[in-house]
């Protein structure tokens, strides 16, 4: 056995010789960034060799200072003896930091009474399908001596006409206790099923009738955000959101996938969703709102179709194996006591049901709370995350795809790429005669580096000013001191100087990171061209934009255009509609009459798989380029880069 110490936390851990330093800092529970779950391709692993010897190779990662240094990457590194490592705070503490919108903005207030207005003027109802009743119980004596819980269903047959009522048997270990503390008189807490039938699943000594909670909780492959409902006035009574605590075990759901097929890999990344992510969510809610958890009895979830398999705990990998078959598309209720859920072990969870392999809930509860299948106009969705996924549609269609974006947009697959947390940088302009930077930074002074939205200004401010040419290759012609060439000839771009901002490195974007976003922004716009085309329309057809996810609060809408990510169509088509998933959620567990047009949906919805649509792969190929290989798909920006 060899012993490593994590500092500056100083966690100590034994592990077997030759094992791998990220996986023994997985089993520590000490959190490196690694989005390309170890296969050596992304490089933010990277650690600091303090003290010992460990078994690793150089890394084009790695300059050559750096290496001078002691840096390695924790993936490609073995432990051979006993070692110190440093693990620098911008990696342990990242997650914690992550910028994550949860319902809390002005504007996103907006959106949610906007939401809520859309079921009230399709004629449903705000009424849960979970109901409190105060019941008052003749108290049992000698002439009349049966069970309390015959006694109980006896009532409800002669007063609410339950001809059968069932609960489990948790409910039933309560139900002597709380109905002689309560002298018979209680409150149920029940789920029926038509008229005559229900499930009781809490039970409360008195009258409660006036407390009724539920949980809504949207689940991104990056961030997870919740709320604390109160399902009689409809309120927001909590908040929470964090970042997925499954991201140290990959940026993006293939590389999840993969780690699932490994030994005990789904146990852990089912542990780490469950009781690193939601269970400590659940628990501040019910903190700030001063709820007990066994008074949540409502819980309605989404998250796209491969965190649904990772929440229940269900083998993944057919996901991404073709013909792409997932296990469920609709999982049955499920029980939060099954999942270690921190609330009432009777709460079922209902997941809302996906539409493909990589079409999940979080769309079709995206599309619900935006109200496509409600409207007379053209509506192009787009949700930017981790995964892009497209819908387009409108009240008689609604057609759906995803694209292959990979973890750009979260910063994953860039050198000095982050996720929108403090210190990231969210904005740039260049200045078009001395090529220096003005940086608008989350949170901070010191920049950290680049999460999605600044990526975007930063690549469309570069084109404009001549920094690189359409096909994002920096000019050589250029004199200034951030543009800089490797001894391969690859360009960088820098854009904080490490002296400049007392930080550990030069903040850069270089030409692989470069093209490394240009094929993403290509998957996003030629996914939707294709999708639209597929019916014989053009972008013209377009009447709304809607753009949801994380980076969406920042996105600049003219430099995603100029960029090629979106269409070069009138700007005032295009609207945030923030996290329209948790929004969704929250309708879901609000309205029955919701859920049943969520469901409706998710059956209505047409899925096109790209990867076997003819004309898909020229579309991406002509997408590849700034902001597109036909100019005049853009005429906008033809005009601008010809002035």
């Amino acid at each position: 056995m060899v012993k490593v110490i994590f500092k500056p936390e100083n966690i100590e851990i034994s592990c077997e010789y030759g094992d791998n330093l990220l996986e023994v800092a997985r089993k520590a529970n000490v959190f490196i960034d690694a989005p390309c779950n170890g296969n050596v391709s992304c490089g933010k692993c990277k650690v600091k060799l303090i003290k010992g010897k460990v078994d690793t190779k150089k890394s084009h990662h790695i300059k050559d200072e750096e290496w001078d240094e002691g840096y390695i990457l924790a993936c490609n590194s073995k432990v051979i003896e006993d070692v110190e490592i440093e693990v620098p705070s911008k990696l342990s503490s990242s997650m914690n930091k992550m910028k994550i919108e949860d319902l809390s903005t002005e504007r996103d207030k907006q959106i949610f009474e906007k939401s809520k207005k859309l079921i009230l003027d399709n004629n449903m109802k705000f009424k849960s399908y979970v109901r409190k009743d105060y019941i008052e119980i003749d108290i049992p004596n000698l002439d009349d001596n049966i069970s309390d819980f015959d006694r109980i269903k006896r009532h409800l047959k002669n007063n609410l006409g339950y001809t059968k009522v069932f609960c489990r048997l948790q409910m039933l270990r309560k139900i002597p206790h709380i109905l002689r503390k309560g002298s018979f008189k209680v409150t149920i807490t029940h789920i029926p099923r038509g008229s005559d039938r229900t499930t009781i699943v809490n039970m409360e000594a008195g009258d409660t009738t006036d407390r009724l909670y539920g949980i809504a909780l949207d689940i991104g492959t990056t961030s997870v955000a919740a709320c604390l409902v109160d399902l009689y006035k409809g309120e927001l009574l909590a908040k929470a959101s964090s970042g997925n605590a499954q991201i140290k075990y990959g940026a993006d759901v293939i590389n999840r996938i993969i780690y699932a097929t490994k030994k005990d890999g789904l146990e852990k990344l089912n542990h780490a969703i469950i009781h690193e992510t939601i269970n400590p969510l659940l628990k501040k809610m019910c903190k700030d709102s001063g709820i007990d958890k066994d008074e949540i009895i409502a819980f309605v979830c989404a998250g796209n179709t491969t965190m649904s398999h990772l929440l229940l705990g269900v083998y993944p990998d057919y996901l991404r194996l073709e013909p792409y078959i997932p296990t469920f598309l609709r999982a049955p209720f499920i029980k939060a006591s099954e999942l270690e859920l921190n609330i009432n072990p009777e709460t079922f969870l209902y997941i809302v049901p996906s539409v493909a392999s990589y079409v999940g809930g979080d769309i079709t509860a995206g599309v619900l709370s935006s109200g496509i299948w409600s409207s007379e106009e053209n509506v192009l969705f787009i949700d930017l995350g981790t995964n892009g996924e497209i819908v387009f549609g409108n009240k008689d269609y609604l057609m759906t795809c995803a694209c292959s974006a990979g973890p750009a947009f979260e910063g994953g697959e860039i050198s000095c790429g982050m996720r929108a947390a403090s210190g990231a940088v969210e904005k740039v302009e260049i200045n078009r005669d001395t090529f220096e930077p003005i940086l608008k930074i989350i949170g901070s002074n010191q920049p950290e580096g680049i999460c999605g939205s600044g990526i975007i200004d930063l690549i469309s401010e570069m084109m404009i000013s001549g920094i690189i040419d359409r096909r994002g290759k920096i000019n050589k012609n250029i004199n200034s001191n951030r543009i800089r060439f490797d001894e391969h000839g690859i360009g960088e771009y820098i854009v904080a100087f490490k002296e400049d901002y007392e930080i550990e490195k030069d903040i850069t974007i270089t030409e692989v990171d470069i093209d490394s976003f240009i094929r993403a922004k290509g998957a996003v716009y030629s996914g939707a061209a294709t999708l639209i085309t597929s019916l014989g329309m053009d972008f013209s057809i377009i009447d709304k934009v809607y753009i949801a996810g994380g980076i969406g609060n920042s996105l600049d809408i003219e430099k995603s255009i100029l960029i090629g990510l979106l269409p070069d169509i009138d700007r005032s088509k295009f609207s945030y509609i923030g996290n329209s998933s948790l929004m969704g959620c929250y309708l879901t567990l609000m309205s029955e009459d919701a859920r049943y047009k969520l469901e409706e949906c998710a059956s209505s919805m047409t899925y096109v798989e790209l990867s076997v649509y003819p004309s898909y792969m020229d579309e991406f190929v002509s997408a590849c380029f700034l902001p597109h290989t036909n100019i005049e798909n853009f005429p906008t920006v033809k005009n601008i880069l010809e002035d």
